[in-house]
């Protein structure tokens, strides 16, 4: 039989965490307000200052609970790593293979590799303190947003900063007084036109492929061959000698500013 040792359960529970404290993050983000400090504890009784009663704190986690997979797609790797393994599946020439469960399982595995160290800091920073009653909740999620911050401005360009900076009519603003809803926007806008520029970059490659077999083809006078279909072998063949997938996943993990 097989075992799980207890550092690994660890850590595959710090990572099961992500999604709720991406889901109150980001409901902080969408507030104009500041947060609000209720005397209340998690009882429901007075004297818990600076924290939300537990019957709040599960209506806003259930109502939110909807937003987990966009969430988990535009605060982490996510994004940049579906998009660029299904232009590998178009450059090949087969849509269909791997499956889209297959892709988006791997996707999924690669964004909880990438995102540990930052899971790792949210779970010691903020919530095995607030766990351990040495922090409130209110607290702990605007400690949690530091770790998620810093990776978003890593991997986020300054112009599309100030783009979303001026969108909202801010002022020269700090990196650190940065709020999430200036970030998040345009660290998604960044992740995209860095999955485009890496999927213009596979596609070289296999395009070079079909423009030979195309010409070679024309050539023979075999105009009535359709070019992919001869050209298809050829691609796989040249994928599996380069042992194409382990170089996409380098690069991808690589691409990440950690």
């Amino acid at each position: 039989m097989f075992s799980t040792s207890k550092p690994c359960r660890h850590r595959w529970r710090r990572l099961l965490w992500l999604a709720p404290l991406l889901l109150a993050v980001a409901a902080q983000a969408q507030s104009t307000v500041p947060p609000m400090r209720l005397n209340i504890d998690l009882s429901g009784g007075a004297g818990g200052i600076g924290d939300i009663s537990m019957p709040v704190q599960i209506v806003l986690l259930m109502t939110l609970l909807t937003l987990a997979p966009s969430l988990v797609m535009l605060m982490t790797s996510f994004t940049r790593i579906v998009i660029v393994l299904g232009f590998v599946r178009q450059a090949i020439g087969v849509p269909s293979a791997p499956s889209n469960q297959i892709v988006i399982g791997l996707s999924l595995f690669l964004t909880f590799f990438i995102m540990t160290p930052v899971v790792d800091r949210i779970h010691d920073d903020a919530l095995q303190p607030y766990f351990d009653g040495k922090i409130k909740s209110v607290e702990a999620l605007q400690i949690a947003q530091a770790p998620l911050k810093e990776f978003m401005l890593r991997q986020t360009r300054t112009r599309d900063l100030e783009f979303f900076l001026e969108l909202g009519a801010y002022g020269p603003t700090p990196v650190k007084q940065l709020p999430l809803r200036i970030i998040i926007p345009a660290f998604v806008l960044s992740e995209l036109q860095t999955a485009f520029q890496m999927g213009f970059l596979i596609f070289l490659p296999f395009l070079v492929i079909d423009f030979l077999v195309s010409t070679v083809l024309m050539a023979l006078g075999m105009m009535m061959m359709p070019p992919t279909i001869v050209a298809l072998p050829f691609k796989l063949l040249l994928f599996v000698l380069v042992d194409g997938w382990e170089l996409v996943v380098r690069a991808l993990v690589q691409s990440f500013n950690q």
